[in-house]
């Protein structure tokens, strides 16, 4: 298959990091990466909180071993050389503490802790590096606000989900971080074990259907409903080169297949806005029933990216202006 891996300008390409992973148990919470779960208030950088950490070279390493559980998020930062990446910090603690354990910020001042950007040759601040199964890689290299911060995390999480990567963090309130005793297996949450199972073989469609299975007997689950709806994009593109795609779809603006297939590889490039804007376009120019099927394709991609995402509700603000 010939897709473009996420991507946006400073992140970088998630795709190579598969592995099947199950989440420990954790509170009730939203859609994976769902800006706005509940959580408990983040502070100001220093002294962590429930799912952040200050990085000192005493817990350094036990930080890199736990995203062996989960993803850990490294920011580095000073706060006397340029204050807009301690913001950063500051922001990402929210957003960590919002994803209620989907990952863990580890907060590293560079001033405090010089040896580990050594380390970790940083070449410049601010720079956000995610660590997973103890690789990491960067991942941002600009202060962005905080709004911007939640849609690349969103992001970023999605992609993880869609790929098997769902562990979770266990709540810290700022206690150093435990690593995981050698051989010891993660409490498995026997909702999305079999889908998870499934996405980590690399059968999409046994995913689909056990993720279909938990939204039938509960359709409030959100946590599912967000998984099928990753499946299913994951399912249609299978086997798609993206390249003769994009060669179909402007040989064919009002196709409605072609259209919708583009559409697919761009939300698993991470190019949503694309997405969104391709279907409402078409759903503008169509009628009768390829118009309801561009819409009905195009809502189950808002339900793919969370309806408290801001663009979702620009892109629904879109598709009525479209409508009507």
């Amino acid at each position: 298959m010939t897709q473009q891996p996420f991507s946006r300008p400073g992140a970088i390409d998630l795709s190579a990091l598969k592995r099947p992973a199950a989440p420990a148990p954790s509170p009730a919470s939203g859609a994976p990466g769902a800006p706005g779960a509940p959580g408990a208030p983040a502070g100001s950088a220093g002294g962590g909180t429930s799912y952040s950490v200050d990085i000192t070279e005493e817990n350094f390493q036990a930080t890199i071993e736990a995203s062996m559980t989960a993803p850990v998020v490294l920011v580095f930062y000073s706060r006397t050389r340029m204050p807009e990446s301690g913001q950063l910090a500051d922001d990402l603690q929210t957003v960590a503490d919002e994803f209620e354990g989907r990952f863990l910020a580890g907060l590293v001042d560079i001033d405090a802790a010089p040896s580990i950007a050594q380390a970790m040759q940083i070449p410049s601040i601010p720079l956000v590096v995610a660590v997973i199964d103890g690789r990491p890689a960067p991942l941002l290299q600009d202060p962005l606000p905080l709004e911007e911060l939640r849609t690349a995390m969103t992001q970023v999480m999605q992609q993880l989900t869609s790929q098997g990567i769902t562990g979770r963090h266990q709540p810290r309130a700022g206690a150093p971080v435990e690593a995981t005793d050698e051989g010891e297996e993660p409490q498995v949450d026997p909702r999305y074990a079999a889908a998870q199972e499934a996405l980590g073989d690399g059968d999409i469609d046994r995913a689909v259907a056990e993720y279909q299975k938990l939204v039938d007997a509960n359709p409030a689950d959100a946590e599912a409903a967000a998984g099928l709806a990753m499946a299913k994009v994951l399912q249609r593109t299978q086997g798609v080169d993206l390249q003769k795609a994009r060669e179909a779809a402007a040989a064919n603006p009002d196709d409605v297949d072609a259209q919708t297939m583009v559409a697919d590889l761009d939300m698993l490039g991470g190019h949503v806005d694309d997405a969104f804007n391709r279907l409402v376009e078409l759903v503008r120019r169509s009628s009768g029933d390829e118009r309801n099927q561009a819409r009905e394709h195009l809502l189950g991609l808002f339900g793919a990216v969370g309806n408290d995402d801001p663009r979702v509700l620009r892109g629904r603000q879109n598709l009525a202006s479209a409508l009507f």
